[in-house]
């Protein structure tokens, strides 16, 4: 029985307007690789020091030699029926970016897209609201935005934010022989599966909220602490897909002790029912090829190896002299459940990620 949601009676389910909820609905990664394909590439400024060259989570340009400028942007359709808790999400997700660069966020920006037909003035009010409350939460302000008229409900931020040019963690720093650590149980997309089918009890519910609008704010203090060589956020491709990130970015191969890594409760037995996500599958036909599974591993592990986390938690490469000091700082911002989960192995030609059981 799922938790109720707080729209008018005339009004239709949040999550029913749209085809693909929160980080499910990117672009699977093996489609957008063919658009992005042979796209014109402009001459880019020395200032800039993050692009787009490594897929990583935001842009960076340096103002100066104390200051780097992080901007980024993220939206999606509900992934929840309850629009305050659309919008704690979606503006938790947003904000996640500037945190997985090591920045301080500074202000956003509100993207608003919403079927105005369709849903009440107090339903959007809502929405928006609740990123707010995420949003002061973070100690930073909605200093203006933008409105559409849209067939489905879509919100998001972008945001600014700042962190010291030698501070930047991006996801193609990792080095051989270290460690990853992963800050947030993987789950959520098989949550968000159940809940639009109506097989999401209210315990689980709750701890869906709670993991999707926790800030990743230990980032910053990650990116102070010597050891940490590269960072990023997992979201809609999945532990797999940006695990894969790290590897291409540093030429290395990859591994996942698939036990360690932590599953929120009930995820298992929801997916023996059959709730798993589309983008699940999408993202295993993007990038299977490049990952190494070992002898019977079966489909319910690979389709939460691929599931796409909203608002997921932040993956970590570091020596292994600094876990102890990683867990910590997870552990000192609330992060209970981080764990210690694989291992960069050796430099290679062939970036892959190889999941040990």
């Amino acid at each position: 029985m799922t938790t109720p949601a707080t729209t008018t009676a005339t009004e239709p389910r949040l999550s029913s307007l749209s085809h693909g909820g929160g980080c499910g609905c990117k672009i699977a990664p093996g489609v957008l690789a063919e658009i992005l394909k042979g796209t014109a590439r402009m001459p880019m400024p020395p200032e800039l020091l993050v692009g787009i060259e490594t897929a990583d989570d935001a842009a960076v340009y340096r103002l100066n030699d104390e200051q780097a400028l992080v901007a980024t942007t993220d939206f999606f359709m509900p992934i929840v029926d309850d629009p305050g808790d659309f919008g704690r999400i979606a503006a938790t997700n947003a904000i996640s970016d500037v945190y997985a660069m090591g920045g301080r966020p500074i202000f956003a920006l509100a993207l608003v897209g919403m079927p105005i037909n369709v849903l009440s003035t107090a339903t959007i009010r809502a929405i928006l609201e609740g990123g707010e409350s995420v949003c002061r939460s973070a100690g930073i302000p909605i200093a203006g935005g933008h409105t559409i008229d849209s067939v489905e409900p879509i919100y998001g931020l972008v945001v600014l934010g700042l962190v010291h040019p030698q501070r930047i963690l991006r996801n193609s720093g990792a080095q051989p022989g270290d460690r990853l650590v992963l800050g947030k149980p993987v789950g959520v997309g098989v949550y968000s599966a159940a809940l639009k089918k109506g097989a999401l009890d209210a315990p689980a519910y709750e701890r869906m909220i709670a993991t999707t609008t926790r800030l990743n704010t230990p980032g910053p203090d990650l990116a102070a602490l010597p050891g940490v060589h590269a960072l990023s956020d997992v979201t809609g491709f999945g532990l797999a897909g940006h695990a894969l990130e790290f590897a291409r970015g540093a030429g290395c191969e990859l591994a996942i002790d698939w036990p360690r890594v932590a599953v929120l409760p009930g995820v298992r037995e929801l997916l023996a029912q059959g709730h798993v996500t589309g983008a699940s599958g999408r993202n295993w036909a993007g990038y299977g090829e490049q990952v190494h599974l070992p002898e019977g591993f079966g489909t319910d592990d690979r389709a939460l190896l691929t599931d796409p986390q909203t608002s997921g938690g932040l993956l970590v490469s570091c020596a292994p002299d600094a876990v102890q000091s990683v867990l910590a700082i997870f552990a000192r911002h609330g992060f209970t459940e981080a764990v210690e989960c694989g291992e960069v192995l050796a430099a290679s030609d062939r970036p892959r990620l190889h999941v040990r059981r």
